[in-house]
């Protein structure tokens, strides 16, 4: 599996969306939504509503890139922090997509 870089910071969007967003709607939220800079050197993770998919968004050099990924049998745990935007770090984030509840409080495998 690909690895970001540590350095990288990855924000998660608390509400789920609408999967059939592309590109620009992401970026639209991540904008409006988020009121983030969606050129950042930054990651930023969406999840739909049953959480079994999860869609990455970021900026690398002169272009976007999305990512998606689906569960078939599981979902994504989403820490239950109640900011608006939840910061992780890069690691944070690989624990996420390969089950790993993120919350400080409760590491444990989902």
């Amino acid at each position: 599996m690909f690895r970001f870089e540590p350095d990288l910071t990855v924000f998660l969007h608390r509400e789920p969306i609408d999967f059939r967003a592309g590109i620009n709607s992401l970026v639209a939220l991540v904008e409006q939504s988020m009121q983030l800079d969606p050129f950042a050197r930054a990651v930023f993770a969406f999840h739909n509503r049953k959480r079994n998919r999860i869609k990455l968004l970021f900026y690398d050099r002169n272009g976007f890139w999305m990512m998606l990924r689906r569960l078939e049998e599981d979902h994504f745990v989403w820490p239950r922090r109640q900011q608006t935007v939840v910061k992780l770090t890069s690691e944070q984030l690989h624990w996420l997509l390969d089950g790993i509840v993120t919350d400080r409080r409760n590491r444990s495998i989902s």
